[in-house]
């Protein structure tokens, strides 16, 4: 009998339009925390991160926002970190010819890093911040100068293109539209329970035509919208994915 990986692997091989969403289970075989997860940065009561996190705070205290910034999402290590094979294995998809649509709600920028050309960053990214009064922009290197970063032009406190609480999440429309054009809709290691971004399975399996499938380490509230759910580490789903596809 086919296992659940065989038959994804099949599909994947017969599809043309893959649109990926993917959260931060994806990242945590490169060594980056799962910041929402128990013991996770987000667990933590007494540091307050959704407000620390804040366009509010920001706005108020963007010096204070910055030490803080730093510390929460250890930011020095971040330029330290590497794709992982599943990141890799997005990039090799669209290597074969395949249009790959990559909607993540990580704000690290490895599919960027692994080479993948269509990646929807719905919640920004940390490695490029602006100046909210010219708007020159500013990548990794120039953050890690200083403690708190400062527009090189005017003189104010830069803004980080990570979208922050009370702020506006990127890119939906595209990635509606990516997932409601697809062949195959593929969420890889995220819990669907951050709004609106987990809104998407619905849309994707109320399309007629498009495959859908889930690979995440636990079950989630929605997987019974996926014809193919697999529990399951991802990196060890890949590389038997891998495996498989050289048959094809």
């Amino acid at each position: 009998m086919m296992t659940t990986i065989q038959s994804l692997a099949e599909t994947i091989h017969k599809a043309d339009k893959i649109a990926v969403m993917t959260g931060a289970g994806i990242s945590t075989a490169s060594g980056i925390p799962d910041f929402r997860s128990k013991g996770g940065i987000y667990d933590n009561k007494e540091l307050q991160v959704e407000r620390i996190l804040s366009e509010s705070y920001y706005y108020a205290q963007p010096k204070s926002f910055w030490t803080y910034f730093k510390q929460i999402f250890h930011f020095n290590a971040m330029g330290g970190y590497e794709p992982n094979l599943g990141h890799i294995w997005l990039k090799e998809l669209e290597d074969a010819g395949k249009q790959v649509t990559v909607i993540t709600q990580n704000v690290d920028g490895l599919h960027r890093k692994a080479g993948s050309s269509a990646v929807l960053e719905v919640h920004g990214t940390l490695t490029s911040a602006f100046c909210p009064k010219c708007r020159r922009e500013y990548d990794y290197p120039y953050l890690l100068r200083e403690e708190v970063p400062r527009c090189e032009k005017d003189g104010f406190i830069l803004k980080s293109d990570v979208v922050l609480f009370e702020g506006r999440v990127k890119h939906m429309e595209e990635a509606y539209a990516a997932a409601c054009s697809s062949d195959l809709f593929l969420v890889l290691g995220s819990s669907l329970t951050v709004y609106p971004l987990k809104e998407l399975p619905r849309y994707a399996s109320g399309e007629s035509g498009i495959a859908t499938a889930i690979v995440n380490r636990d079950a989630t509230d929605m997987d019974h919208l996926f014809q193919y759910v697999i529990h399951d580490d991802i990196v060890a789903v890949f590389e038997e994915m891998k495996l498989l596809s050289a048959h094809f």
